[in-house]
């Protein structure tokens, strides 16, 4: 059986939860790196089981010690398995135009599908086409700043990883 815990595992899983650990640190609402997060694993890992398990497990960690929990938060992981499987797609085919392709279209996805379930039951908004648009368009403000932290935390994960890979052969796939 071949071992997976060798440098490059290694060194994917420390940025993984590096990149985790920014979320504690004070931010503009949904300006974090959970959907960077979540494609570059899914782009990286060899593994395709730690690459749902170490992005997961970081979000995990840094949602204990947040504090997030409720049902809102099963939209939350979903989307972000989801943005793994895109990482998936985009393994080997890593250019900047497709982590950047890649970046948008998960933002696009965590901003449809997170705000589907904030909608869903909220008193706040009424509970059909018009409720969902207003849930939508109230939550474009919190979307600018989740596409420029996706498209800034991409950019640090891709980019530092392709750098080290250059220097340190050992990390190429």
């Amino acid at each position: 059986m071949k071992n997976i815990f060798n440098a490059r595992f290694l060194t994917l899983g420390a940025i993984v939860f590096i990149a985790a650990l920014w979320r504690l640190i004070p931010h503009a609402p949904n300006l974090t790196p959970i959907a960077a997060i979540a494609l570059f694993g899914g782009a990286n890992f060899n593994s395709r089981i730690a690459a749902f398990l170490v992005p997961l497990a970081s979000l995990f960690l840094s949602d204990l010690i947040i504090g997030f929990y409720g049902l809102n938060m099963l939209s939350v992981y979903f989307s972000f398995s989801l943005i793994v499987l895109i990482g998936f797609y985009l393994g080997k085919r890593q250019t900047i135009g497709s982590v950047l392709t890649s970046t948008i279209v998960s933002s696009l996805l965590f901003f449809a599908i997170t705000n589907f379930a904030v909608w869903t039951g909220n008193p706040a908004f009424p509970q059909n086409f018009t409720g969902l648009m207003a849930c939508y368009f109230s939550a474009i403000p919190f979307y600018n700043n989740a596409l420029i932290g996706d498209l800034f935390y991409s950019t640090l994960l891709f980019g530092s990883f392709y750098l080290a890979g250059r220097k340190y052969p050992v990390l190429a796939k």
